[in-house]
């Protein structure tokens, strides 16, 4: 078990968003904010020890919602050049470890991070999300781990690594990840929204 104080979270929010057309995908309104700051939300009150955005060309300021932001000069080189901002800035920190979550998965809970931290067991740990048939993100590493993510290349990020780990399942609707435009207007109509926005 690791308690919130000695762990990092790290939001990823440098994606390109090249499947999204040319817009902010982290900025585009669902319900009653931007997509991205969902997960900001969900998670306000989980008491980590530093909050680390890793933004590149959004407009939103997650440093007025708590966030160290870190720059990815360069997102075309994939999501394994942004996770490693985010593990040298924890890393700095002092982090015993972090917690990756993604800008783009507004339905994650504070609940569901609470029981990813139950699950770790000690500095090698490795606990990932499933809907019950995949390891996803969010995902905890412990600081034995640092290295090993920042070897990482490209757009794997840390899938690899979280094939080897403990997984901890909630249902599929949480763990959503908008990629598409496609893919946020079908979780506008879940929610009756269909023009969300507009």
């Amino acid at each position: 078990m690791l308690k919130p104080e000695q762990v990092a979270l790290i939001l990823l929010a440098a994606g390109r968003s090249h499947r999204f057309t040319d817009a902010d995908k982290l900025a585009e309104p669902f319900l009653d904010k931007p997509l991205a700051y969902h997960v900001v939300t969900a998670l306000e009150n989980v008491p980590f020890m530093t909050r680390i955005a890793v933004v590149s060309g959004t407009s939103l300021d997650f440093a007025a919602r708590g966030y160290r932001v870190a720059m990815n000069p360069d997102p075309a080189l994939g999501q394994a050049r942004s996770l490693s901002q985010g593990i040298l800035a924890a890393r700095e920190a002092g982090a015993e470890a972090v917690l990756v979550a993604l800008a783009d998965m507004p339905r994650v809970t504070a609940t569901h991070i609470h029981r990813l931290l139950d699950a770790a067991d000690g500095p090698a740990t490795i606990v990932a999300s499933s809907d019950g048939v995949r390891p996803l993100p969010p995902a905890l590493f412990g600081r034995d781990q640092f290295d090993a993510l920042l070897a990482l290349r490209g757009d794997e990020g840390g899938r690899e690594l979280i094939k080897r780990g403990h997984h901890v399942v909630t249902t599929p609707a949480e763990l959503v990840d908008i990629d598409t435009r496609e893919d946020l207007e079908e979780l506008r109509a879940l929610y009756g929204l269909p023009t969300d926005g507009k």
